[in-house]
Order: C-alpha cells, then structure tokens, then sequence
C-alpha cells in the first residue's frame, strides 16, 4: 500500500482510506484490485442479491467487472460519498483486452492529511427502485446535499 494513504475505521461507514499526507488534486493514487469475473459469473456467485446493501464489486467494462472481495486491495475500503474528494477511472488495456482494463481511483481536489478518500460509486440497480431498496442502499456520507441513497435515478429511455 502506498504511504500515501492508510486504512482504519470511518464515521461514514465499516473501514475507510484516509490521507496519509496532504495530496494534490489530480494524483493517481491507487488501483482497484480482485479478481476478474464476467458478469454472469458475479450473479452466479453472489446470486444477484441486491438485498444486502454491500458489495465489492466494481463494473470495469460490459464484459468484466473486479471483485475486491477476493484478492483485493485496500481500495475496495473507499467509502462512497454524495460530494466525493476522488474519482475512479477505468484505464482501457493497450492491446484492447477487456478483462485487461484497470481501475484507478484519483484525487478529484486537494485532500487534507487525516481527510477520508471518498468517491461516487454510481450504483444503478435494474429492479424498481423501492423505498426498502434506497433504504438498504443508504448513503451515510453527511454531505450537505446527500442524496441519502448509493443508487443512481435509472436512466430514462429515449423514444
């Protein structure tokens, strides 16, 4: 793990990344690790329990998606936020790879040493989105303009 930032508890939620040292706006500071699954080998596994509130799993392309429940690293401790210090990148393979591509997880402004790195993880679900599910999918990130879910309004179909 970089010096740069450090795992330990969170008030927003379980465990968190912390800045370890004051960072700059634009910097690289970590990739998310695990082990590659193709979509239906994530339902298969986790049997597209939604109902948990809780996942791992990251969407790296329309193929392939990270489980940082497995092999992962401590990115998969980022906490999500409403109004997030960090951004995730997926960075495309050169030779065109799908299960090749990478996500990195880059400062969005200047974060102060102590600060909590937080990104949006943009959570769309396609089951209704139900009072019980945003409930189960709460955002405990106390941004002044929190949405008080994870969850992204599903796109609305264009006619």
């Amino acid at each position: 793990m970089s010096r740069r930032i450090v795992q330990r508890r969170s008030k927003i939620h379980g465990n968190g990344v912390f800045a370890a040292c004051n960072l700059a706006a634009g910097v690289s500071l970590i990739e998310y690790r695990g082990k590659r699954l193709t979509h239906a080998q994530a339902n298969r596994a986790y049997g597209g329990d939604v109902d948990s509130g809780h996942t791992f799993l990251f969407t790296l392309n329309e193929k392939y998606l990270i489980d940082g429940n497995v092999d992962g690293n401590v990115a998969r401790w980022i906490n999500h936020s409403c109004a997030p210090n960090c951004q995730a990148w997926v960075v495309e393979n050169a030779e065109g790879d799908p299960r090749r591509d990478r996500v990195m997880i880059e400062s969005k402004r200047a974060i102060r040493k102590g600060e909590e790195l937080t990104y949006d993880y943009g959570i769309t679900l396609e089951e209704r989105q139900t009072p019980e599910l945003k409930k189960i999918w709460a955002c405990r990130c106390g941004a002044p303009r929190c949405t008080g879910t994870l969850l992204k309004p599903k796109r609305s179909k264009q006619a």
